[in-house]
């Protein structure tokens, strides 16, 4: 299994902090930010790892992290995005790197205190795509699961006026070697992006998607107010 850490765009909601580096090297407490989605995949087993970034502060992750020795690694493989494509376009920078194995991706804003070690081996056996989901109050802001009578996931929604569910799908995918070619098939939102609920919702098609409920702390960092909360938890659990 390789880990891919998503780490591009521009951070606009944490200017003016980004405009001195990106935002996923920002601190959450005493950690840049992308430390804890890279200690997440080395707590799981994952040891290539490849960062998919881009933007003018490309090389302070170079500085930042190095080889890796931080987190016991031999090595880090990187990837520099031109633009924003979206999470699908990034993760398709990583085609190389991955070859014919399957993959985790996580992006690198998010901080997800769950051990996913047991999903992983469990993706490793069936592969298809796993998706994983929190329930928040405010769900409309995110990728929404919704969910028949049985409980069986039947759509994803992107940012839904009225969610059916609150159950928001989170930055943790996992991925077997068919999402690159599904990757080619997406067509850009009106946005301009190739949407990952678009991507997710393929394998939702085929019958091939699993969905699983995190249970522990999730963080997302992409706002001053989540990013303060982030550095309040990790202040309060010294």
């Amino acid at each position: 299994m390789k880990g891919i850490v998503l780490a591009g765009g521009i951070g606009t909601r944490l200017s003016p902090l980004t405009k001195a580096t990106n935002k996923h090297l920002l601190p959450v407490y005493d950690k840049p930010m992308i430390y804890h989605p890279i200690q997440t995949l080395v707590n799981a087993g994952i040891t290539e790892i490849m960062v998919v970034t881009g933007g003018p502060h490309a090389g302070d992750f170079i500085r930042v992290l190095r080889n890796g020795e931080d987190f016991g690694l031999d090595g880090l493989s990187y990837a520099y995005q031109e633009g924003e494509g979206g999470i699908a376009a990034a993760l398709n920078m990583a085609r190389p790197f991955v070859g014919d194995d399957k993959c985790v991706v996580i992006l690198g804003d998010n901080i997800i205190a769950d051990d996913i070690s047991s999903s992983v081996r469990e993706f490793d056996a069936v592969g298809g795509c796993y998706i994983f989901t929190k329930e928040v109050n405010d769900p409309e802001r995110f990728g929404v699961v919704e969910w028949n009578e049985e409980g069986v996931a039947v759509d994803l929604l992107e940012k839904p006026t009225k969610p059916p569910s609150k159950d928001a799908v989170i930055g943790l995918y996992m991925y077997d070697n068919d999402v690159f070619e599904k990757i080619e098939t997406l067509i850009p939102s009106g946005r301009g992006e190739l949407e990952v609920t678009d991507l997710n919702r393929s394998y939702l098609k085929d019958g091939r998607l699993g969905v699983h409920k995190i249970h522990g702390t999730w963080l997302d960092c992409g706002t001053f107010d989540s990013l303060a909360l982030a550095t309040k938890t990790f202040y309060e659990d010294e």
